[in-house]
């Protein structure tokens, strides 16, 4: 198996090849794309700009990795990263929609914020839980969550893949 060297993180083939897919989707289509990306720190980016002709449809990516950077960045409210945490429906929501927002010539977004670990888990809100937003320009926003299992890598390469297979399914 080769894999390809995402800035310190090795990602397999198969995301990288879903990801070749996605741009393929979006070059067809005409649509541009943004990301913002905590718990994956830039990954789904990287993976789509692993490959040569990206700059045809992706425009870039934000990593909020803090909650002020999601506040400044992305336009999350203070008050719903308070009451709900980073880690949430509402902040993924918020995150896909400002990322729209900021990147007014995108015409589709994705947010990833999750508990990567091997820290940072509790009752509630585990570690390997992750919430995902997706949004086409001219639709409602959408999320979904999953709790994946493994280790850090493990659970960031888990988000990756989930995030462009939600981002397919908007093309």
């Amino acid at each position: 198996m080769t894999v390809g060297d995402t800035g310190g993180m090795v990602l397999p083939d198969a995301v990288l090849g879903m990801a070749a897919e996605v741009l393929t989707a979006l070059k067809a289509a005409g649509l541009s794309m943004v990301t913002a990306e905590s718990c994956t720190g830039g990954l789904v980016a990287a993976a789509l700009t692993y490959h040569a002709g990206s700059s045809a449809a992706i425009i870039g990516g934000f990593v909020t990795y803090s909650n002020a950077m999601k506040q400044i960045c992305l336009g999350v409210p203070e008050a719903v990263l308070a009451q709900y945490g980073a880690v949430s429906e509402p902040v993924a929501l918020a995150m896909v929609s400002g990322a729209l927002q900021a990147a007014s010539e995108a015409d589709v977004a994705v947010a990833i914020t999750g508990i990567a670990g091997p820290d940072g888990g509790n009752a509630k809100k585990p570690v390997g839980l992750v919430w995902f937003g997706v949004m086409r320009r001219g639709r409602e926003p959408r999320a979904e969550h999953c709790v994946f299992s493994g280790d850090r890598t493990a659970v960031r390469a888990q988000a990756v893949t989930k995030a462009l297979e939600m981002v397919r399914g908007v093309i």
